[in-house]
């Protein structure tokens, strides 16, 4: 059975420096273009843990566009990519130092999202479950197909997880009271700071949110809350951290993938842990 994610499909432009930013002068660093997007991350690291993946957005009909589906196809992840003459593939520049990172967004192509895209996504056969990024919430161009995919996708009775995506633009928009405007999810993915624009850091606080709720704290690992109980999965040791690009992208893709075979909270949290320290281990946000 098939996982379907929706979001975005980005070119990252991934900046390594060392130190901090010379303003108005040179910086040394490691420069590389690459596929990424939150969503596209996840669909990627989900296919190489083997978990069967349907990646569906919206991309320009130029050579970025191009060179990300192929990057997906070539990963292993089916694609439902709707093209579109005279618009951009989206780009993000992502500055990394000290294993934090500042990303600057050009969401381009990624706001025509529309219901049609995610209709003709859906109906594809062997769906199980849905996965979206919070990023096409934040965006008031494509918000509309984002809380179709999560409503239409209970309805034919698929589970759902929502990623929280970014603390920024969540607390931007209200926290907690966006997303009571959201089709309430199965799974709700939090980071340690979207968690607390959320309201709390503790998973069975945030419950009203989601039926299950999942916050990740890096190298302190991650918990697990929901109606039945809690589990929590301490983070795995990494040698050296070399850019967090997609680390909660990664987690994301190795908790699904354990937790839609039926492993319990604990393996899946496990599990999403050893493929966030694999990305944070390397650069870029694919595997």
């Amino acid at each position: 059975m098939t996982v379907l994610v929706i979001g975005d499909v980005v070119t990252d432009i991934l900046t390594v420096h060392e130190g901090p930013l010379a303003i108005g002068s040179d910086t040394i660093a490691a420069v590389r273009i690459a596929g990424g997007g939150s969503a596209a991350n996840t669909a990627a690291w989900l296919a190489a843990a083997g978990c069967p993946v349907t990646f569906a957005g919206v991309a320009g009909r130029d050579e970025p566009g191009d060179a990300r589906v192929a990057e997906l196809d070539q990963a292993g992840v089916a694609t439902s990519v709707r093209r579109v003459e005279g618009m951009a593939t989206g780009t993000v520049v992502v500055l990394t130092s000290d294993a934090e990172r500042t990303m600057f967004t050009d969401r381009g192509a990624n706001r025509l999202l529309g219901p049609a895209d995610v209709e003709r996504a859906l109906d594809r056969p062997g769906l199980r479950h849905l996965h979206l990024s919070a990023y096409v919430l934040f965006d008031a161009d494509c918000a509309p197909a984002g809380r179709f995919a999560l409503a239409e996708a209970r309805r034919r009775g698929l589970t759902t997880s929502l990623d929280a995506a970014s603390a920024a633009p969540l607390r931007e928009r209200g926290g907690a009271g966006f997303l009571a405007t959201v089709p309430r999810p199965n799974l709700l993915f939090a980071n340690l700071d979207e968690a607390r624009v959320l309201g709390s850091e503790d998973p069975a606080q945030l419950l009203a949110h989601a039926d299950a709720v999942v916050v990740k704290s890096g190298a302190a690992g991650a918990a697990w809350a929901d109606a039945n109980g809690t589990a929590r999965a301490p983070g795995r040791r990494v040698a050296e951290i070399v850019d967090p690009t997609g680390a909660g992208d990664a987690f994301a893709a190795g908790f699904l993938a354990a937790w839609l075979a039926g492993q319990n909270a604990a393996a899946a949290l496990e599990a999403g842990n050893e493929l966030g320290a694999r990305a944070v281990a390397k650069v870029g946000g694919r595997p």
